[in-house]
């Protein structure tokens, strides 16, 4: 939302900085060790290293309520981040230039998704197709070749500026909602609906010579309206066998290195970070055909996180739910939370978790979003 705004004046929604501030303390989980994180109250570091273990896990982090003047990793760069960055005296050495997010917003626009597509056509068992439209015309051309489609905004949050339709339900809501989006955003990407059986992603990181490298799968849910609920916490090889009853592991690894080498020519240079390439696996007729690129997200996200904490504090052949969880009143996050504690008590092997639930952000009476995990027993 703030890369479609583009500007380092954009206000970021109450209920995003309310989010935001439940969750500050997130990135201590998946960050390299003796990090520095930023958080809205130490308050919220007090309550979640009184957690049993979690005080030995995060030993070596720092916390901070100021923005320090040193490198950051940050979970997207966009305008916004940048100004406040600045003007909090940051030193320009540590942060990115503007023509730098100025080249990352146009890599981030799911236009690019089109450029990836375009070299999976060869593989038989893969799908997808997308085109970019200027033009409320050219969408009505597209939507009568393709019947039902999915209708995509550039540029806007994780499962948002979604429209679904087709020509039955075509009416001047749907005429309206597109051309707010071609007046703002001047484009529109529209794809033909496919029926979708499982969501996934790949997970990429590029490297400051522009080397992309596989990090791993996500396996992961998402609401009838395609916004993010949560992941599988498992290994790598545990997911490709889930995925593998569907497609092939041999059409999937020629998938991830098709992936890599057409990731850095996209790139090129203009890039460092984690990634993540959404995919579903799709059924056609009495066939499933792999999806290689519903959307690209350029930036750090859930994938990665439940990714990482999976590999680190998981017992081996632990698996589990990795959930991020919204409450919509006072109370029920922490009625939750004694509930999950009391049905599902954190069992540990070691230093690793071999069952049971663990919020790794902060619970209070006002909570509205918390993320946490719940493992099952081997």
């Amino acid at each position: 939302m703030a890369l479609a705004c583009f500007s380092g004046f954009y206000k970021t929604p109450a209920e995003i900085v309310r989010m935001a501030d439940d969750l500050s303390v997130f990135p201590a989980w998946y960050s390299d060790r003796c990090s520095a994180i930023k958080v809205d109250s130490f308050s919220k570091v007090e309550w979640l290293l009184g957690q049993d273990a979690v005080g030995e896990w995060l030993s070596g982090t720092e916390w901070t309520t100021e923005f320090l003047s040193c490198p950051y990793e940050v979970w997207g760069w966009n305008p916004a981040l940048l100004h406040r960055l600045r003007a909090a005296g940051v030193d320009e050495r540590f942060l990115l230039s503007d023509e730098a997010v100025r080249r990352i917003r146009i890599l981030s626009g799911r236009q690019c998704c089109r450029t990836l597509l375009d070299g999976f056509s060869d593989l038989d068992f893969t799908c997808g197709e997308s085109f970019v439209c200027a033009t409320l015309d050219e969408v009505r051309r597209k939507l009568s070749a393709c019947g039902r489609v999915v209708l995509k905004a550039p540029w806007s949050g994780s499962g948002r500026g979604l429209l679904m339709t087709d020509e039955a339900h075509w009416n001047r809501s749907a005429e309206g909602w597109i051309a707010r989006i071609l007046r703002t955003q001047k484009e529109i990407v529209v794809e033909p609906y496919y029926h979708r059986v499982v969501d996934f992603a790949m997970e990429f990181y590029c490297d400051e010579k522009n080397e992309v490298k596989f990090a791993g799968y996500s396996l992961f849910e998402t609401d009838s309206r395609g916004n993010y609920k949560g992941n599988l916490l498992a290994s790598d090889r545990q997911i490709e066998q889930i995925l593998s009853s569907y497609v092939s592991t041999d059409g999937l690894h020629a998938v991830r290195e098709r992936l890599t080498s057409r990731l850095s020519a996209l790139f090129d240079g203009n890039y460092r970070g984690y990634l993540g390439i959404d995919m579903m696996i799709c059924r056609e007729g009495d066939d499933f055909l792999l999806h290689p690129c519903v959307e690209m997200n350029l930036r750090m996200n859930m994938g990665v996180a439940a990714h990482i904490i999976a590999e680190r504090y998981l017992a081996p052949g632990t698996k589990g739910r990795f959930v991020v969880e919204h409450y919509g009143n006072d109370g029920e996050a922490l009625e939750a939370h004694r509930e999950m504690k009391e049905v599902f008590p954190l069992r540990m092997s070691g230093n690793f978790v071999t069952s049971g639930y663990l919020s790794l952000t902060p619970v209070f009476d006002d909570t509205r979003y918390q993320v946490y995990v719940l493992a099952e027993c081997r």
